[in-house]
């Protein structure tokens, strides 16, 4: 009898516990895989978000995407092509080894192994570096091929791991092997497509974590990501579907985030081949390497319909690549007018007065919306007189096509990477080359453009980089290199006692989810 009323006072006191003395796991549903645990392979967003809770940069990006120390507390140019930083002293890596300069060598010089083979490679923010050395064990110099004054927008995207691993491949990493890092968590398992399991790291060099496990399930299904929420199996998701939203939000039990995004959705087109496979005027060649079939595309557009009424007010129509208020954006160029008769005018104009044969590809598993969106936009191309199919594929699949160019018409996200213009403009736009445009899956390329962005990237004067960079954007945006359509809006949900700010490159970073 008397065990039986400690057990109940043992019960009833854990009843009344506050939840954030119990809380110490957290799941978290994503809307997309990771596809890589090597955080310097692949330039995309799920692997950059996940990379961020293991590992730290240099410099890190807070979630406005402005620059803050991390495994270096300061820094300073000797000259035009030197930079000295300052280590942060007595940290340690998840296996129990000491952080030092270096590391930092081995990491950068890892980069280029990393990138091979890369669908779209970090080499672009490295490929500055002519050398990097360890003057001392927390004193490191990056000497560059000129005035890089970005460098530590692009530092920001390196993540740091032991020098012993600068020789592992990313087969090895994906394997398990290696993924050590001095972020606030380490890395227990990964099963792709299914889930991520990260742990805390008790030495982390910052203020602790509040979990003591974090689990990311992958929901590519919105409705089910959806549900998960609202059944409790999460306590929070990433990437609400706009159509429910409101439902989220009319729940008592949870909360919803909604903060503006840096992430660009655009059309890249094949503009290098004569013929290509999914694009054909009558005369069997391919439309979309003239400048006016590009511009009637884009008028044909009604981007305001997309985002009211596709993306229920989730985003904003674009012009250009960058949003306002990031460094680079310029207020001058604006976003084409949804003009269906002008677009015929054009198409007429360039030799098709009766359109031509066009299908477009998209991924259905990657970006909120992304069928619904290409579906949209298929139409709006039909009713101009573009006999127009949409395919839309797995982001599993439809990316590695893509980049193999076995398209001729794609729909792709892009986020502001570095948290200013050449962030997004030369991934996407730069002529495509060994350490350049790897992302530019419809092979644009225009000589003063490159020119333009490159002397934007060695100018140390800020007024003059801003200016370069509208120049640059200006250029692209003439030519249409790719098609604007419009901002992601990043949101989340979660249950009503946890809180998150958001962030505007849209990561879901555990880190900075607490208990209220």
């Amino acid at each position: 009898m008397k065990f039986l009323k400690v057990a109940a006072v043992l019960v009833a006191s854990f009843l009344v516990m506050p939840l954030a003395s119990r809380a110490k796991d957290l799941t978290v549903g994503l809307a997309a895989s990771t596809t890589s645990m090597d955080p310097q392979f692949y330039v995309v967003g799920p692997n950059s978000a996940i990379a961020r809770n293991i590992f730290d940069g240099l410099v890190n990006q807070d979630e406005k995407q402005r620059l803050q120390p991390a495994l270096a507390l300061s820094w300073k140019s000797v000259d035009d092509t030197t930079w000295e930083f300052k280590l942060r002293p007595n940290v340690k890596f998840h296996d129990g080894s000491d952080f030092t300069a270096d590391d930092v060598v081995a990491s950068i010089k890892r980069v280029p192994l990393a990138s091979k083979n890369s669908p779209s490679s970090f080499a672009a923010y490295v490929k500055a570096i002519t050398e990097v050395t360890a003057v001392d064990p927390l004193t490191v110099r990056i000497k560059t091929d000129g005035p890089t004054p970005l460098l530590l927008n692009n530092l920001s995207r390196i993540a740091i791991l032991p020098a012993k691993m600068q020789n592992t491949t990313t087969e090895e990493m994906n394997s398990g092997k290696g993924v050590i890092g001095t972020g606030p968590f380490k890395f227990v398992s990964w099963t792709p497509d299914d889930n991520i399991v990260l742990a805390r790291n008790d030495g982390y060099w910052g203020e602790k974590a509040a979990w003591d496990k974090v689990t990311f399930k992958v929901f590519k299904n919105s409705s089910a990501r959806v549900a998960a929420m609202l059944s409790g199996d999460v306590d929070m998701i990433e990437s609400i579907p706009t159509a429910d939203t409101r439902r989220l939000q009319a729940s008592d039990q949870l909360k919803v985030v909604n903060v503006a995004g840096n992430r660009i959705m655009y059309l890249h087109m094949d503009q290098a081949r004569d013929v290509s496979p999914f694009a054909k005027g009558p005369d069997g060649k391919n439309p979309l390497v003239k400048p006016e079939v590009r511009r009637a595309l884009s008028l044909s557009i009604n981007r305001e319909a997309l985002v009211d009424r596709i993306m229920d007010g989730q985003g904003v129509p674009a012009g250009q690549l960058v949003p306002e208020g990031y460094f680079g954006y310029d207020p001058s160029i604006t976003v084409d007018p949804y003009d269906p008769n002008k677009a015929k005018e054009l198409l007429g104009k360039a030799g098709y007065p009766n359109g031509f044969s066009l299908t477009f590809h998209a991924s259905n598993d990657r970006y909120p919306n992304d069928s619904k969106v290409a579906q949209a936009i298929g139409q709006f191309f039909s009713r101009v007189g573009i006999k127009t199919e949409v395919a839309t594929l797995p982001g599993s699949v439809y990316f590695t096509r893509a980049s193999n160019l076995e398209f001729s018409f794609i729909m792709g996200g892009a986020a502001v990477e570095t948290g200013e213009a050449s962030g997004v403009l030369g991934p996407i736009l730069e002529t495509f080359g060994d350490k350049a445009g790897q992302g530019n899956r419809g092979r644009y390329s225009n000589p003063e453009f490159d020119k333009t962005l490159n002397e934007a990237r060695s100018t140390l004067d800020d007024d003059k980089r801003e200016e370069l960079l509208r120049k640059a954007t200006e250029i692209a945006m003439n030519d249409l290199g790719v098609i604007p359509i419009f901002y992601l809006a990043n949101t989340w949900a979660m249950k009503k006692d946890l809180s998150y700010p958001g962030r505007s490159d849209g990561y879901t970073l555990p880190y900075y989810v607490k208990p209220n």
